[in-house]
């Protein structure tokens, strides 16, 4: 397994912030696993004994409701940690981590990464950061769900995974969703989605094949999620 400090991983979380010898402590305490597509990494909760650094992969971050509807609230990507706020908190995790992709991740116990957050105050500011970071997205979320449609909902959400995950070769967003997941991160049936993919591509803002989606008119849809 690599160092952590020859990974590129480090460059783009709070890992960054740490010296060479708190990044050779963590290597040697940390533990690698592949996750498979569609695997719980952990479940809406459970007390989470450590930190995934992401190496590879996507996971979708989902919470439950009590009508047993899923509303996805976040997708977790390369360079990201999984799992910071049980650093700072002994509850159970609000959220269930699922893999959208094959995934690669190493595992650090919480014990551990306490360690170095107690002694590293750049280290444990960029944690609390990017709790904060999170629970604003969450704020916006719950402001996106009250006050806009869900043809605005949808053309905001095509425009954040286009930025967020970037493009393939043939310009099409790379990351590769269901119609029932864009429905559970839009906040609607799985029908309604269907719909609204069809009427999109009827009016060439998108172009479709199978989960693969090409945006046409990107000036549309900005005017679109802005309405």
């Amino acid at each position: 397994m690599s160092s952590c400090s020859q990974c590129i991983v480090r460059k783009f979380s709070a890992l960054k912030s740490l010296d060479k010898s708190e990044l050779i402590y963590i290597s040697e305490c940390k533990t690698g696993q592949i996750i498979k597509k569609g695997s719980y990494i952990f479940n809406e909760g459970e007390h989470l004994k450590g930190v995934y650094c992401v190496k590879s992969g996507v996971c979708k971050l989902v919470k439950l409701s009590s009508n047993g509807k899923t509303q996805i609230v976040k997708f977790i990507k390369k360079g990201d940690l999984l799992g910071q706020r049980s650093i700072v908190s002994d509850d159970a995790v609000s959220l269930s981590a699922i893999a959208v992709e094959d995934m690669q991740v190493c595992f650090i116990p919480k014990s551990d990464v306490l360690s170095v957050f107690k002694q590293n105050a750049n280290f444990s500011s960029e944690i609390i950061n990017d709790i904060c970071f999170d629970l604003k997205l969450a704020n916006n979320q719950i402001v996106r769900m009250a006050h806009k449609t869900v043809r605005s909902r949808f053309a905001t959400i095509l425009l954040e995974l286009e930025n967020e995950f970037g493009l393939d070769v043939e310009q099409n967003i790379r990351l590769k969703l269901s119609r029932e997941e864009y429905a559970n991160i839009v906040g609607t049936a799985t029908e309604s989605m269907i719909r609204m993919f069809a009427n999109f591509s009827k009016e060439n803002l998108i172009a479709l094949k199978g989960k693969v989606v090409k945006i046409l008119d990107a000036n549309r849809l900005r005017q679109i999620a802005e309405e």
